[in-house]
């Protein structure tokens, strides 16, 4: 085991991808000499050539467009979006596209294209740099989308996405980076949960708290804490958006009784309301309470200054799991 921070842990998953199969690609904005602005993929344009990872212009539609094509002739393309305010650009190309491509030739074409995302805020950035648009993905047939939580699942994760045959949007909690952890650099992938199922951090026996990305730092502390006044709160970090592990997420609810949803993202129109909805339509008999929301502020991203009291914390949290009691 090694105790790597969650950057470091996707430079070794990417670096292992590259080591393990030549047609893997790497290409985004300043990828390259600098390795990024979060040196996710730092050393890597030095030991693997700059065919292999390629600083591109600035030019997100044409970073996809072209790793679509790259695609399509057999290789399999990493692409980085630097910041997720940034994504917006490409969105065609991954809508109409990426997304599709695999669809109208009745799966004759694969797309095996991974964007990455580093996603939400808490890094004091300026606007632009601190968006959450997971959903926008999460809506659009034909995509995966997943979300590292920790360095040990960024490191597998990332090296399941580039191998799977499907496009796979990952997103990166980028005030997590430097979160460290130990992380298995041997056994890996191998002994990895699949990619498209949840992970179980905190058992618990009185509430289900959902959650992923930059929130699953901040549900297990409100776990831990919840303890103190004699709450017993299950911790699910969802990792899979689309599709989504619902068999592992309604066996919690079943278990429990109640529901809370926690993503950074604004609470209107959500993956949270989604996620919502079909645990009450699933386990409606079960349910003890309604199943709650907890999410950012139904406002643009707002300035660092002021960024705390946008971002949901510990005490949203431990409210929200209050006020699932109170029914």
């Amino acid at each position: 085991m090694t105790s790597l921070t969650l950057s470091r842990a996707l430079n070794e998953g990417l670096r292992k991808a590259m080591e393990n199969d030549p047609k893997v690609l790497i290409m985004g904005e300043d990828v390259g000499k600098l390795g990024g602005v979060f040196r996710v993929t730092d050393g890597l344009q030095k030991d693997f050539g700059e065919d292999r990872v390629i600083d591109t212009p600035l030019a997100e539609s044409g970073i996809v467009g072209t790793a679509i094509g790259l695609a399509l002739r057999g290789y399999r393309p990493v692409c980085e979006i630097q910041f997720d305010g940034f994504v917006y650009p490409a969105f065609d190309q991954i809508v109409s596209q990426l997304a599709k491509m695999p669809f109208r030739s009745l799966g004759k074409l694969r797309l095996p294209v991974t964007v990455r995302i580093p996603c939400g805020g808490g890094i004091g950035a300026v606007e632009h740099h601190s968006e959450s648009p997971e959903v926008l993905f999460v809506h659009t047939a034909g995509l995966r989308v997943v979300a590292c939580g920790d360095p040990a699942d960024a490191y597998a994760m990332i090296q399941q996405s580039i191998s799977c045959d499907d496009p796979v949007i990952f997103f990166e909690p980028k005030r997590r980076y430097w979160d460290k952890t130990e992380v298995d650099l041997a056994g890996g992938v191998a002994a990895a949960l699949p990619l498209d199922r949840a992970r179980t951090l905190v058992s618990g026996t009185d509430v289900t708290v959902l959650c992923y990305g930059p929130m699953v730092r901040t549900c297990v502390e409100a776990a831990t804490a919840a303890l103190d006044e004699g709450r017993s709160v299950e911790v699910i970090d969802l990792r899979s958006l689309a599709p989504l592990d619902t068999e592992s997420v309604f066996a919690s609810v079943r278990k429990t009784g109640r529901c809370v949803v926690v993503h950074e993202a604004p609470v209107t129109g959500g993956l949270g309301g989604e996620i919502a909805a079909t645990v009450s339509q699933e386990c409606f008999y079960h349910l003890e309470a309604p199943v709650l929301r907890v999410g950012g502020y139904s406002t643009p991203y707002p300035p660092s200054r002021i960024e705390e009291h946008y971002l949901p914390d510990l005490d949203r949290v431990l409210d929200a799991v209050d006020r699932a009691f109170s029914y």
